[in-house]
This record gives C-alpha cells, sequence and structure tokens, in this order.
C-alpha cells in the first residue's frame, strides 16, 4: 500500500473512530451561535441572522491602512490618513469592522475564556489577509506582559496567532518578540496617552535577533483601535532588522467609511 497509503487508511481510522465521541459531545454541547446562542448545524459558526449583521472589510480599501472605502476609486489608492501620516508597519489587514456580533466575538475570546472561538476567527483573518500570510516568513503574536498573562491565563493574539500558523503552515515565533513593561490598560485612554503607554514596551532578545533578520513578519492581534500598540512592537521588530511587517487583525474599529 505505500507509506502515503497508510498514512491516509489511519487518517481514516481516526475519524472513524472520532464520529461517535463527537456525536456524544453534540448531545451533551449542542452547537450554538456564539454571537446570540441560536441552534446551528456545526459548532464554531454564526446562525444565518449574526452572520448578515457581520460587516467584513473587503475591497476597495487602502492598499496601506486597509480602511474601507465607500467607492471603488482605483488600483492602489491611498487614503488621506496613510499619505499624511504614514505607519511604520507596511500594510493593515482586518476581517471585519468592530461592531455588534464582531465586538460580542471579541470581547468573548478576551475576556470570557472563549478560545473555542479562535479557530473560526482565524480563519477569517486568513481570507482578509489579501496574500500577506501566504508570502510572509513567521507569523508573531503581540505579546502580553507576563503579570498580565498570569492574571487572564492566556493571550488572545497568541491563540488567533497559533490557529493562523496552523490553518498556513507558516511558522508561528511565539517567544520572539517580548513585552517587557507593564502597561496599563488602553481602553478608554486618548491616542497619545496609547502611545506613551506602550512605548518601549516591547523588546526582541538578542538571541532570538535571527528570527527577524531579513525576514517578512505578519503580526497578529484582535483589534485595532488607534495602531499604538502595534506601531509599537512593528518598531521593535523593524529594529532588529525585519524586511517587512504586515499588521493582522481580527476586527478593526472604523468610526466612518470614507
Amino acid at each position: 500500500m505505500g507509506i502515503v497509503g497508510n498514512e491516509i487508511m489511519l487518517s481514516r481510522l481516526r475519524a472513524g473512530l472520532a464520529k461517535p465521541w463527537l456525536a456524544l459531545a453534540d448531545l451533551v454541547y449542542p452547537p450554538a451561535c456564539p454571537g446570540c446562542g441560536a441552534s446551528t448545524g456545526a459548532h464554531r459558526s454564526l446562525c444565518p441572522t449574526c452572520w448578515s449583521g457581520v460587516r467584513f472589510i473587503e475591497r476597495p480599501y487602502c492598499e496601506v491602512l486597509g480602511s474601507p472605502f465607500t467607492h471603488d476609486l482605483g488600483t492602489g489608492i491611498l487614503s488621506a490618513e496613510a499619505i499624511a501620516d504614514p505607519p511604520v508597519f507596511d500594510r493593515l489587514r482586518s476581517a471585519a469592522i468592530h461592531d455588534g456580533v464582531v465586538r460580542d466575538l471579541v470581547l468573548g475570546l478576551k475576556y470570557r475564556d472563549r478560545t473555542d472561538l479562535a479557530p473560526m476567527m482565524a480563519g477569517w483573518m486568513l481570507r482578509a489577509s489579501d496574500g500577506a500570510v501566504a508570502a510572509c516568513d513567521a507569523i508573531i503574536p503581540v505579546p502580553l506582559h507576563r503579570a498580565r498573562l498570569f492574571s487572564r491565563k492566556y493571550n488572545q493574539a497568541a491563540e488567533l496567532a497559533r490557529h493562523l500558523a496552523r490553518l498556513s503552515g507558516k511558522p508561528l515565533l511565539a517567544a520572539t518578540l517580548l513585552r517587557t513593561k507593564r502597561t496599563s490598560q488602553q481602553v478608554g485612554l486618548g491616542a497619545k496617552a496609547r502611545q506613551d503607554n506602550v512605548r518601549g514596551a516591547f523588546t526582541i532578545p538578542e538571541s532570538r535577533a535571527v528570527d527577524i533578520l531579513g525576514r517578512r513578519i505578519v503580526l497578529i492581534d484582535d483589534v485595532y483601535t488607534t495602531g499604538a500598540t502595534v506601531a509599537a512592537a512593528t518598531r521593535a521588530l523593524k529594529k532588529a532588522g525585519a524586511s517587512d511587517v504586515t499588521v493582522l487583525t481580527f476586527a478593526r474599529a472604523v468610526d466612518v467609511l470614507i
């Protein structure tokens, strides 16, 4: 049968053995929409009502900041913000606008121990990456400070990055970028206060510099708001020699469509 044939047979056997347990799990924990709790046909899927409320970010958008446009202005068009104040990272991509059920998914993952949502969210992010994940050399999550990681038990950005790496087959560098400064919560801070809060917060150990030098990096976070956190993290990556940094988030705050 050969090695490949044996692997296929074993894979089918494992799948067959798993089916009764999956069926039992569905009886105990029936599939439900993570947005509203309505019954669904599969785990980690939205019901039609919640799905219709998701505002995915798709073209046309700014090639640098990924800001959605209301009209197609042509290929390669940049937003006024990207022209007037170019970001330190090379491009930003996000899966959906941070409102409604998308906000609920973010809060569930971040504060309610809903790490089971990360695979679905990572799938949306891979689609939204516009080829950046396929072209990158490695995936890196925005890290938490060890004190906050201890209190929260897990890093939501790392969960998204882990599943994105699994889906894409790209290397995950979870310990390369460190958060060495214990910052305050960004929620409720203005743009300037956010920048001051995270200035110098990230570093890359000398022993890990080889992970970054000359490489194309995809930096993962859950939400993009003012960009202060991912900008500070990108500066550390660029200082270490990263040739290109794409910021990829699940959601982004959008006040007004351009």
